[in-house]
């Protein structure tokens, strides 16, 4: 059996490195008559305590020979400045639900131990707490999204730490945060109240949970200069009762959003979720068929919500999302370290698109995780760090943050395996502040080029170029050793004609196009 997969393997590269030159064409209309925004709030990411996101990821020992403020990685912070990160969420995750924020706080020597019972037992001295998790928001230029303790938490906890950081009075609670090196209030506005209440959050039922959040935010106060974006803890995946639950036991009042959690297991089998690096085209094909689930998802859970709040008032935030797979060997598997390979590009550019293509309803996201864990943007070894195909991804989209978003309309060619099909590809546009249009393609097509011929209604143009992220492989990877094999590129594949847009799309790969 392992001698029949490694051939299957083989002859897959084989056929991709030697794909022929065949190409199929799309059709692609984009018009200018939308006053709706692509939320900078989707390009979210998130910082859980699990595995090395956190501890020797952003936070490092004294000793590492890497340049730091206090123990945070300085050129973790460049990386991410530059892809314009717009928000971190933390603790968590699953560790939310058991983290008391009072151990984090204060000098490190004496705050308290626990052990991390969520992810792979490990004893944490919490010296990575509020104060450094908002110092690192600050250095990364991004908004804090914290998530409270509904699970084994009180009120009164989280409304006293919402106190800690937001309020500027005399409480005794608000001295604490002086005295501990913060005079001025933080003014954090994203909250979680709780997280996967319908799992490791408390496993509560929907009609339960609602009632607490209800509870929850009641006491979670505004204080001058940071009223609360609350967000409820929503469905996973595909529970429409949940978020049925929530919307009509909610008033749209109470909650700035709702959040989703859905991932893509490339196997569909929890228990064997499929190696990060090693698969052949037809595992290739099904987890991209569980890929594009999330718009399902999305378009279902939105229509639910459109029926309780029309004007759409609560936001629908993908507060986890991404690619999980089976641990790399010889890891430990509570830290969920995985590789990330241009499958794992195609995956984000895909995602990315079908939240800019909902952005009425979709208006926050967060991919899981950041560092070290699931499908992150970046890796580390003790000094040694490299970038993902993912986090290229991220760069590239980076300029559909706040812009105008332009609707699309598109007719794609199938890609056909085993008989099975879906649209090759996948698309969204947006136009900046500037009037620059930007236009973001994934073909997802192993084998075959595709020449789309664009219109564009009342768009005017001149000039264009763009980015591709592709490589000979789709199970390509940056290594340690190898830390650049899949980079960013210029892509000259894009023309005018007349007035429209011609552009030959290479198979597997992610384009971002600039018309301007």
């Amino acid at each position: 059996m392992i001698f029949k997969k490694q051939l299957s393997i083989l002859l897959f590269l084989a056929g991709s490195a030697l794909a022929a030159n065949a190409q199929t064409t799309a059709n692609l209309s984009i018009s200018n008559d939308s006053k709706l925004i692509v939320s900078k709030y989707i390009y979210g990411q998130f910082a859980e305590h699990l595995g090395h996101g956190i501890y020797g990821g952003f936070w490092v020992d004294k000793s590492m020979p890497v340049e730091k403020q206090d123990r945070i990685r300085l050129d973790i912070v460049k990386a991410l400045v530059k892809i314009k990160i717009p928000s971190l969420r933390w603790p968590g995750g699953c560790f939310a639900d058991e983290y008391h924020w009072r151990d984090g706080i204060g000098p490190a020597e004496q705050r308290p131990k626990m052990v991390n019972t969520n992810w792979g037992g490990t004893t944490e001295d919490n010296s990575f707490g509020t104060h450094e998790f908002l110092e690192l928001c600050s250095l990364l230029h991004c908004e804090p999204y914290m998530a409270a303790n509904v699970g084994s938490g009180t009120v009164e906890e989280m409304s006293k730490w919402i106190e800690y950081v937001n309020s500027n009075s005399t409480s005794t609670v608000a001295e604490m945060r002086k005295q501990n090196g913060h005079p001025d209030p933080y003014k954090v506005t994203f909250w979680g109240i709780g997280n996967e209440s319908w799992g490791c959050g408390g496993n509560m039922t929907p009609e339960f949970y609602s009632d607490q959040f209800k509870r929850y935010a009641s006491f979670a106060k505004n204080y001058p200069g940071a009223p609360l974006k609350k967000i409820a803890s929503g469905p996973n995946s595909d529970d429409y009762n949940w978020t049925e639950v929530i919307m009509k036991n909610i008033p749209d009042y109470f909650m700035w959003g709702i959040s989703l959690h859905y991932y893509t297991v490339p196997t569909g089998n929890w228990g064997h979720k499929g190696s990060a690096t090693s698969f052949s085209e037809s595992e290739y094909f099904a987890t991209m068929q569980r890929c594009l689930k999330m718009d399902t998802l999305v378009t279902k859970h939105s229509a639910i919500m459109d029926k309780y709040d029309p004007e759409k008032h609560v936001a629908l935030v993908v507060d986890e999302w991404g690619v999980w797979t089976d641990v790399e060997p010889g890891t430990n598997p509570g830290f969920l370290y995985q590789q990330n390979s241009l499958r794992d590009a195609l995956i984000a550019g895909t995602n990315l698109n079908i939240f800019n293509n909902h952005c009425d309803r979709v208006r926050g996201a967060a991919l899981a995780q950041t560092i070290n864990v699931l499908q992150s943007l970046i890796l580390t070894d003790k000094e040694k760090m490299l970038l993902t195909p993912t986090y290229h991804i991220f760069d590239m989209y980076k300029v559909h943050q706040d812009a105008k978003y332009l609707p699309i309309q598109l007719i794609s060619p199938d890609y056909v395996v085993d008989g099975k099909k879906m649209a090759a590809v996948n698309v969204s546009a947006s136009q900046d502040s500037s009037g620059r249009v930007h236009i973001s393609l994934v073909n997802l097509d192993l084998h075959n080029n595709i020449t789309i011929s664009t219109a564009l209604k009342n768009i005017q143009w001149k000039t264009v170029n763009g980015q591709i992220l592709t490589s000979a492989n789709i199970t390509d990877i940056n290594t340690f050793d190898q830390p650049d094999k899949i980079h960013l590129e210029n892509f000259k594949g894009a023309k005018k004609d007349g007035d429209n847009l011609v552009v030959v799309l290479p198979a597997k790969s992610v384009v971002t196009l600039e018309l301007q």
